[in-house]
């Protein structure tokens, strides 16, 4: 949607910044009354752009030491078995994003797990046999030095 005013692009920064923010005081950060402030906000949920409110939330302090990123190949790029693979990765709650790549990798994954124990079992048990997959190469994270989500909105 290419068509956003400079508020709409100021209402979005806030809202990526902090999904909380009561309508009142969104309003009074981009310069608009409350009711305006609402209509916009709700005409670029109804247009997609904002497409919901999330909790940012720690996955070591729930339990989710690792993350890991997996490369995955597959037997056949036909857009029904490539289907079929997103289709069963949807259903792997581990699986967090789900990425189709052009070239030598199909398909990257990103994967949180309690412990290498607990991934080495997924990868053997979920991930390897599953519908089409040629290999899976993987990457364990060590550090995350950058981690912002959305979009850059200056």
């Amino acid at each position: 949607m290419s068509n956003l005013d400079q508020i709409d692009r100021r209402l979005l920064a806030e809202l990526q910044a902090e999904g909380r923010i009561t309508n009142v005081e969104l309003a009074q950060r981009v310069g608009l009354t409350a009711p305006p402030c609402l209509r916009r906000v709700r005409s670029l949920e109804e247009d997609g752009v904002i497409r919901g409110y999330h909790a940012e939330l720690d996955a070591a302090k729930l339990g989710f030491a690792i993350t890991v990123f997996a490369m995955v190949s597959l037997k056949s790029q036909a857009e029904d078995s490539l289907r079929e693979f997103e289709h069963a990765m949807h259903d792997l709650a581990e699986v967090r994003e789900v990425h189709m790549l052009n070239g030598e990798i199909d398909f990257i994954l990103k994967v949180v797990s309690r412990d290498l124990q607990s991934f080495q079992e997924f990868l053997t048990s979920k991930l390897t046999p599953a519908p089409n997959v040629a290999s899976v190469k993987t990457s364990l994270t060590i550090r995350t030095s950058k981690h912002e989500p959305g979009v850059p909105l200056e």
